[in-house]
């Protein structure tokens, strides 16, 4: 083949894999904000802010060079604390409070979905998700929609536990495929804009269906092509859920969804619930294009016609070099 394993690694590592150093930088400025959350929960112990957990592809290790936003959860307790729309405007108010002359108010926003934490000197955004607890020793808690009030189950560290089973399963590989997936979406959304949804979240748990089932990802051009033909010979129609933290006989009967791809924490969270049979099929026409260039990529006798049909998965930025 003239595209093969050790080109798409050097690609991985020049142009998709956040680096260490990078990522340790990012981790040392959330680490700023837990240490000052813990100093002033423990000044004031009425305060309705429990912990402050990493969150997140960062934390999780699959995150791409391009991420500038690091995801964590702060646990707030139940009782103190609004379980409707206002709750972000809430946290906000009590971020605010926390980190009094470390940043100023106007780096702390309230968001859709989230606070938002600005450091002014990096520009690094820092995004925090409020989870309602009750004291859960795994930390499960509840994710409130702002524009509904409706509550979800979740637990930051079990999410987080859950990947690195995959990732001791296939140490490496399983982290890099994921970032290879979510590099090709991220070169589909920037194609076809807003039409093309494919969250993270899913891609992951299809890769990690993969590894449960046998899947070998330790060459990167066989393990893309395993998984853009799943997605292809399954057409997304198939459940995918796994027993890590529940029975499945708790999960719920199929229901209507087009794509059922079950949170590995919350049986009754199908990831992909606010997907479309459009969106469904926008996702499987884009994989069967990859897959077909992948496969022309196989037989091509020049490696410059190799390099084309790669970038119809990988972009223009993958010029087929290798260290």
């Amino acid at each position: 083949m003239q595209i093969e394993h050790h080109h798409l690694k050097t690609f991985a590592d020049d142009v998709i894999n956040l680096s260490r150093e990078v990522a340790n930088e990012k981790r040392k400025q959330v680490n700023t904000l837990r240490d000052r959350l813990e100093t002033h929960i423990a000044a004031n112990p009425g305060f309705a802010l429990v912990k402050m957990l990493h969150a997140g592809s960062v934390a999780k290790g699959t995150a791409l060079r391009t991420v500038n936003d690091f995801d964590v959860a702060v646990y707030v307790r139940s009782e103190d604390a609004p379980a409707d729309a206002s709750l972000i405007d809430w946290m906000t108010e009590r971020l605010r409070e926390a980190y009094e002359g470390l940043i100023g108010d106007d780096q702390v926003q309230s968001g859709t979905h989230c606070v938002t934490i600005t450091f002014k000197g990096t520009g690094t955004v820092v995004d925090v998700v409020p989870v309602l607890y009750e004291g859960d020793p795994d930390d499960r808690g509840y994710l409130v929609a702002r524009d509904t009030g409706d509550r979800l189950l979740t637990s930051v560290r079990l999410h987080l536990e859950f990947i690195r089973k995959r990732k001791a399963a296939a140490p490496t590989d399983f982290a890099q495929i994921v970032r290879f997936v979510k590099w090709w979406i991220r070169n589909q959304k920037i194609e076809h804009g807003d039409q093309f949804r494919f969250k993270s979240f899913m891609a992951e748990l299809i890769v990690a269906d993969m590894i449960d089932n046998g899947a070998v990802l330790s060459d990167y051009v066989a393990g893309l092509e395993a998984f853009f033909s799943g997605v292809v010979n399954s057409e997304l129609r198939g459940r995918i859920a796994f027993a890590d933290y529940y029975n499945v006989s708790e999960l719920p009967a199929a229901g209507a969804d087009p794509i059922e791809i079950i949170d590995p924490v919350n049986p009754e969270n199908n990831a992909a619930r606010l997907y479309t049979e459009s969106d469904r099929k926008r996702i499987v026409y884009s994989a069967e294009d990859a897959l077909d260039a992948i496969a022309e990529a196989r037989y091509a006798t020049t490696k410059a016609r190799a390099v084309d049909c790669w970038q119809v998965v990988l972009g223009e930025r993958f010029k087929g070099a290798s260290s």
